[in-house]
């Protein structure tokens, strides 16, 4: 059994789970998190002041499939 942790945009999971669907993968556990990575956030103005954002939004997916999967 091998375990696979994802981390995608939230507006992929539509996708995403569509190609699981046809790949015979009904499992899978989705949660909500935030994170850092090769984007390095971006800046946004908020009530007149400028602010640095470095956590974005992402979507977890951890999905449990056969060896031979």
């Amino acid at each position: 059994m091998k375990l696979i942790i994802a981390l995608i945009q939230p507006e992929k999971l539509t996708d995403v789970k569509a190609a699981l669907f046809a790949a015979d993968v009904h499992k899978m556990t989705v949660s909500n998190a935030i994170g850092c990575g090769q984007q390095k956030g971006f800046t946004e103005t908020y009530r007149g002041v400028i602010q640095e954002v470095n956590l974005l939004k992402k979507t977890r997916l951890e999905i449990a499939v056969n060896d031979k999967f």
